[in-house]
């Protein structure tokens, strides 16, 4: 039994309180009797959050999602330290043939992947179904059209696929968001030329969430609204945000949280492998990119190509930029759990999985539990 004190950071407040874990769960939740910071002496500065849950990321420390088994474990480990107990390696458009084999990599490696990393949830892909004209960091000659891929070219792709990004304008992709959402994948629409119109008909055909809102996709035009104004102003589709102020000014989102319920928000990283370990040249799939502090692009150009950004760190940006921790944390937490159906997670509550991140006053990331056990 472990007993762990702190600011609670529950669904919709903080309060001092203490939780008990027994067996890999937490077994009680004893909160104070108000929720006025220090209220209880006992709890000092620490805050007790759920752990973090990122559904998009690419890589992290020199690893990437779309390498061998070494490069997910140590991946999973870096990931880890950055308070992150759950992901989706996530693939950057390529042929096919290797979109399929990194399927098979990750497949094989879920049941053998470590215990003191971050525990891998499924995968994410990325492409290739995006617009040539918003493909972002993705290669141009691995873009295709989902009218040209046929069931049994998808098949290799479909076990353990939790998300996928589509540009819902493309030809034939109405009956794969439809098909794709029948099998339970979320489908995310993203890299979009679309207009209004065609956004709305990709979330009626069973679209459920949007891949960086307001980067690679048509936006809040006053005369010619896109796909952002489509994500924003329907209460039912999820919303992903890279919050490092780089993809989108930190004035527009509170914005983004006026317009969008607050459930239906998710912080990603888009962490690029390369993340977390300074300035310099890599690869993102089969291209250059450059790193020069906390900005990442294509290696001679202004395109930005994914980010160098953690949860953490996202999470204390939008609380720095006026958002209510409990918001910004569920975001981080609870919202990427629902959007993929997981409950077993992602609150402070009795039954619930022991997947915790005890942070500072600062909230920097102090130490990080999985399944009851301090691993980082």
């Amino acid at each position: 039994m472990d007993r762990l004190s702190g600011r609670l950071i529950l669904d919709d407040q903080v309060v001092p309180g203490k939780l008990t874990i027994e067996n890999g769960l937490i077994t009680d939740v004893a909160v104070g009797a108000d929720s006025t910071a220090g209220a209880d002496p006992t709890v000092g500065d620490t805050f007790i959050s759920p752990g973090f849950v990122d559904v998009h990321v690419h890589g992290w420390g020199g690893h990437s999602a779309m390498g061998d088994r070494a490069a997910l474990d140590g991946m999973a480990r870096t990931l880890l330290r950055r308070g992150v107990t759950s992901f989706l390696p996530t693939a950057v458009s390529a042929p096919l043939d290797e979109l399929a084999a990194f399927a098979d990599r990750v497949r094989a490696w879920l049941a053998v992947a470590p215990g003191d990393g971050a525990e891998p949830l499924g995968f994410n892909l990325e492409g290739p179904f995006l617009a040539d004209s918003r493909r972002g960091a993705h290669d141009p000659a691995f873009l295709v059209a989902p009218e040209a891929v046929s069931p049994v070219q998808m098949a290799p792709l479909l076990d353990g696929l939790r998300v996928i990004t589509i540009a819902p304008e493309l030809r034939g992709a109405w009956p794969l968001i439809a098909s794709l959402a029948r099998l339970g994948v979320v489908v995310s629409l993203g890299h979009s030329a679309a207009n209004l119109v065609e956004a709305r008909d990709g979330y009626e055909a069973g679209a459920r969430s949007t891949t960086h809102l307001f980067n690679a996709m048509t936006g809040v035009d006053h005369r010619a609204p896109g796909l952002a104004v489509a994500a924003l102003l329907d209460d039912r589709v999820y919303t992903e945000l890279i919050a490092d102020g780089i993809h989108v000014d930190a004035a527009l989102w509170p914005l983004i949280t006026r317009l969008k319920p607050a459930e239906r928000l998710l912080l990603v990283s888009d962490a690029i492998p390369l993340a977390g370990t300074g300035d310099g040249r890599g690869r993102l799939g089969s291209l250059e990119i450059e790193i020069v502090g906390e900005r990442v692009t294509l290696a001679g150009t202004n395109t930005l190509a994914g980010s160098v950004l953690a949860l953490d760190v996202a999470v204390r940006n939008m609380v720095d930029a006026g958002i209510a921790l409990p918001a910004a944390v569920a975001a981080a937490t609870r919202n990427p759990l629902e959007l993929l159906g997981i409950n077993d997670r992602g609150r402070l509550a009795a039954g619930q999985r022991a997947d915790l991140v005890e942070l500072d006053a600062n909230l920097n990331v102090r130490r990080v539990m999985r399944a009851g056990e301090w691993l980082a």
